[in-house]
């Protein structure tokens, strides 16, 4: 993997907890802040791709390959943070059930 160079100016603060993960986790600062930064971003892409499907904007698929997860573990992201992204209000999905069981009689 080739590192590109990155210059950023942060808020105090911020910089004190990437010292404390540096601390933490005995890390060198540029390894510590690569490292936030992945985890930052894959939370992101989660986060991002949760939305966009609460809003039915994309399929589930493609909400699972936005989150760079597979359908099985955004299946479990989407339970665990509680999304709703059906789009049916109840009698609509009582109707498809006495449809279906119209259908099977």
């Amino acid at each position: 993997m080739t590192l590109k160079p990155l210059a950023v100016r942060i808020p105090e603060q911020i910089e004190k907890e990437i010292l404390e993960v540096v601390e933490r986790e005995k890390l060198d600062k540029a390894t510590a802040v690569r490292t936030l930064l992945e985890v930052g971003i894959a939370e992101w892409r989660k986060q991002a791709a949760l939305e966009m499907l609460r809003e039915g904007k994309v399929t589930f698929t493609k909400a699972a390959k936005m989150a760079k997860l597979s359908v099985w573990e955004f299946v479990d992201l989407v339970k665990q943070r509680n999304t709703e992204w059906v789009r049916y209000t109840r009698e609509e999905i009582e109707n498809e059930a006495k449809e279906a069981s119209a259908a099977k009689s």
